[in-house]
């Protein structure tokens, strides 16, 4: 009997175990998607399984909190009038304020532990961790088969998971990277050596262009090196550093200092050319960036990737390392030059939306292949809402580390609407942005947001197999961006202030304001797919950088210039009559140009004159009301111009009809009255058809006086009203005098002739 008892007690202390672990840890789906829909869809045909004991590499990403107080966050500390304007977070504070808990990151360890997962990197604050297990586990933790596809569109296969994978925790994680294979990551360049499109005239070997042609046309100035500022690389492979020595050494420059190389979820950051591997991304994507910033403190290089080898990759394990300092200092600009199709687009938003909410900038070369379509979709990141996208340009230089001369759209650079369906961003939606000239969309993303150089110009070393002309793609101008960022970000520090952060929300309201002229050089020529216009276009995004007025632009500093101010600002013009205004002048930050001034919108019948139109002072404007003007409000537009510089000011302008007012009689006679008496009265009658006549006096003269009158102010359409007028002779004989009306009519003062004779 004790024996039973002791094993119906057992036997319960177990089911309460198993309710409080039940309690604790349910299947949870992630947030994000998994599933390729080529998958799902059945388009890709199931060959087979992956061997049970093959390892993966892979990490699970935790989850962000409070999502809506951090876009909060974000709209105020990029906005101007805001108090939190560029108070931006350091990587411990986004943590405590929107990352994981302890105690989620404890669990994810526990039921990594329990399903021998070996760690291999991450961290809480990173809401990442990495790991490596056999197939078998993976798929046992995440309740999936992971099975082996024919590849729809490619000569080849890949692994992916049947269905979406759950965990057993008792929170929802965000998301988990590593499960397949489908899309291999893809470098942004390409070598055309027989191409020299535009005849460049560069610094290196043959004239091609080096990275330091790039800072000689970008930034002419040259008085910021990037000192005391950090660039990071995405790359999803690594390098062989011997090639960027070859570079310098064929180049005839020096190398400022040796990159360092960070492993992220254990991929080697090594790339050789014996294991069939090309750096040719990586050293260019190296170049590029410390060319424009030769005096940056270092340069980082996140290797998350095997792209030349069995095709692996992990994007968020680089983006979680990028946004803290466990492997190294902060970068506060960030390049990539690779794509990828992910299975959510959604899933890197968190570590971008840190980035931005820490202050960093992170640039991505727009694609090599054109305008997007639903035939050449944008590769992720390049439509990304919280990255700058970096479009393509053909430039041409004043000589060999000359500056800039001109500039066209390139025929390959990416650009387009999101074929990701990722909606379009509060900052595109600004006035002017988007209009029927460029042909953006009022719905998705547009991209690219700015451009450089990126024709068949370059000279590039790589695989240890020399060097050569003919390089091309947005993958140079991505990492020059982040080069000239560290220019502005010295520039910022060394005005006492933070990083510039994220430039998208600056840009987009310089690009349609009066500074846009000083801080980009406006692409009009050229095209790819999209024709490049003036302003914001689908190929060149805003432009290209022009030195120090786009480092002032991203600073906040006005540029030299001009504004309109009219005194007074409306006016009111009966028909038939004139008007006038002053236009002033105003200058600031030392401008000394000649303004010319024009007038748009001017309704019909009204004809307008400036005393002078070329000065930097005041001008006074006479408008003009003919007798057919129709009357009505308006708004018409005075413009000034100086170069690239422009200003405009609004003038209201009210006409009104030209009143018709007739007198009945048109004189008066009174009869013989006794001297210094006073006659009966008579009466003027005084009507208007058009109305709006307006009376400021009626007045008598000489013997004469008014006596009474129905007249007010004003007198409407059709209504007419009385003037009574009485004769007292102050001597005997023929008097005269006159009553007069003063008012707005063009016949005023109307004068109607008095006589009488005294007795």
């Amino acid at each position: 009997m004790k024996q039973r008892s002791t094993a119906f007690l057992l036997m319960v202390a177990a089911m309460v175990l198993l309710l409080a672990v039940a309690g604790q840890a349910q299947s949870q789906s992630f947030a994000t998607r998994h599933v390729r829909e080529a998958v799902s869809q059945g388009r890709a045909q199931k060959v087979g399984e992956l061997p049970a004991s093959q390892m993966l590499r892979f990490d699970i990403v935790l989850p962000l909190h409070q999502r809506a107080q951090l876009e909060k966050f974000l709209k105020e500390v990029y906005d101007p009038a805001s108090p939190n304007y560029r108070h931006f977070l350091t990587p411990k504070q986004f943590a405590a304020r929107f990352g994981s808990t302890q105690k989620e990151y404890d669990e994810v360890m526990q039921f990594a532990k329990a399903n021998g997962f070996n760690v291999v990197g991450g961290s809480r604050d990173s809401r990442n961790v990495q790991f490596t297990a056999r197939v078998a586990n993976i798929q046992k933790a995440f309740h999936v088969t992971m099975g082996v596809y024919k590849h729809p569109t490619e000569d080849r296969t890949f692994f992916a998971p049947d269905r979406e994978p759950t965990v057993d925790l008792s929170f929802q994680p965000w998301h988990v990277s590593g499960l397949d294979n489908y899309s291999i990551p893809q470098p942004q360049w390409r070598l055309d050596s027989a191409a020299k499109a535009n005849e460049a005239v560069g610094s290196c070997p043959d004239a091609y262009y080096c990275a330091s042609d790039m800072r000689a046309a970008y930034y002419p100035e040259g008085t910021l090196t990037g000192t005391g500022q950090n660039i990071a690389l995405l790359e999803l492979a690594g390098t062989d550093l011997a090639d960027l020595n070859t570079y310098y050494k064929s180049a005839g420059q020096t190398q400022p200092y040796t990159p360092t190389l960070i492993s992220t979820g254990g991929y080697s950051t090594n790339c050789l050319a014996s294991n069939y591997c090309e750096d040719a991304e990586q050293t260019l994507d190296m170049t590029q960036a410390m060319g424009m910033a030769p005096g940056s403190k270092m340069l980082y290089m996140y290797v998350c990737g095997d792209a030349y080898g069995k095709g692996t990759f992990s994007d968020t394990a680089c983006l979680s390392a990028m946004v803290t300092t466990e492997a190294a200092p902060l970068s506060m600009q960030i390049s990539s030059s690779w794509a990828w199709l992910p299975a959510d687009p959604t899933s890197d938003d968190p570590y971008f939306e840190q980035m931005a909410a820490q202050g960093q900038s992170f640039f991505q070369a727009a694609g090599d292949s054109g305008a997007y379509s639903s035939i050449n979709p944008v590769d992720f990141p390049s439509d990304d809402a919280y990255v700058t996208v970096v479009g393509g340009t053909d430039l041409i230089t004043n000589g060999a580390g000359g500056g800039w001369s001109s500039e066209t759209a390139w025929l390959d650079g990416g650009g387009g609407a999101s074929t990701n369906s990722i909606a379009i961003p509060s900052w595109q939606h600004l006035d002017g942005v988007i209009t029927s000239t460029n042909g953006g969309s009022t719905v998705y993303r547009n991209s690219p947001d700015v451009a450089a150089e990126a024709n068949s110009d370059f000279f590039i070393c790589y695989d240890q197999s020399g060097c050569t002309g003919g390089a091309a793609g947005t993958s140079f101008a991505a990492p020059m961006w982040a080069g000239f960022m560290a220019l502005a970000n010295q520039q910022a520090v060394a005005n006492g202030g933070s990083a510039i952060g994220f430039i998208n929300p600056i840009i987009y309201p310089v690009g349609v304001g009066g500074d846009y002229g000083f801080a980009f050089h406006d692409i009009i020529s050229g095209g790819n797919g999209y024709w490049a216009v003036p302003g914001y276009d689908l190929a060149t995004g805003w432009g290209s950088p022009t030195g120090t007025g786009t480092i002032n632009a991203l600073l906040g500093v006005k540029a030299p210039g001009f504004e309109l101010s009219l005194g007074p600002s409306s006016l009111t013009l009966q028909q038939g009559t004139s008007g006038t205004s002053v236009i002033t002048i105003n200058d600031y930050d030392g401008f000394t140009g000649n303004v010319a001034l024009s007038i748009s919108g001017l309704p019909d019948g009204i004809t307008a004159k400036l005393s002078t139109k070329h000065t930097k002072s005041t001008s006074t404007l006479t408008l003009k009301a003919s007798s057919q003007a129709i009357p009505g409000s308006y708004l018409f537009t005075v413009s000034g111009a100086s170069g690239s510089i422009t200003n405009d000011t609004s003038i209201a302008l009210e006409v009104t009809r030209t009143p018709d007012v007739t007198f009945k009689p048109t004189s008066l006679t009174f009869p013989s009255t006794k001297v210094g008496t006073t006659s009966a009265p008579q009466t003027i009658t005084v009507s208007d058809k058009n109305g709006g006549l307006d009376i400021t006096s009626i007045a008598a003269s000489g013997d004469f006086a008014v006596s009474s009158s129905s007249c007010g102010s004003t007198l409407a359409a059709g209504s007419k009203c009385q003037v009574l007028v009485t004769f007292t002779p102050k001597a005997k004989g023929q008097r005269t005098g006159s009553l007069t009306f003063t008012d707005n009519a063009l016949s005023s003062p109307q004068s109607i002739a008095l006589s009488g004779s005294g007795s």
